[in-house]
């Protein structure tokens, strides 16, 4: 599915940035039995319905004419949200120094699934955090999602 999801992503950046937004992610994911086309979409003013109907009127033609998907899917464009999925590296280099919430796939061997840090650096092979003990090397083949967490205090 990520080869999908890089397709579209060239197919339709320049669309959406011509648009006025930037185009935050492409997530192409089987949900029971439905298919969902889930594009997030960033602007530094924010994002509102009317941005997403924008972005999701300029960007459906290029999608059917394109025809990557074979499925029967939904379209959905939004906001990538307070609290982000950080799955590519430009996310990662974009949130140095912020606080993290890191999700593995299973526990580690300290017996941890989860670890909460403020994300100080990263490279293809793993990323380090520094929490309240101390700092903190991870695999990134062993998590399962990285977020964004938002002080709501």
């Amino acid at each position: 599915m990520a080869n999908i999801e890089q397709k579209v992503e060239q197919l339709i950046e320049k669309k959406i940035n011509e648009i006025g937004y930037e185009l935050y992610d492409v997530e192409y994911a089987k949900e029971g039995k439905n298919y969902f086309l889930r594009i997030f979409i960033d602007s530094p003013n924010g994002i509102d319905l009317n941005a997403c109907e924008k972005v999701n009127d300029g960007i459906s033609d290029l999608l059917d004419e394109a025809d990557y998907i074979k499925e029967q899917y939904f379209l959905e464009v939004s906001s990538p949200g307070v609290e982000r999925i950080l799955r590519k590296d430009k996310h990662l280099k974009q949130n140095i120094g912020v606080e993290i919430n890191v999700k593995l796939f299973k526990k580690d061997e300290n017996g941890f699934k989860e670890y909460n840090g403020i994300l100080k650096s990263f490279d293809e092979n793993q990323i380090t955090i520094e929490t309240e003990n101390k700092q903190m090397t991870i695999e990134r083949k062993n998590i399962s999602q990285i977020k964004t967490i938002y002080n709501w205090d």
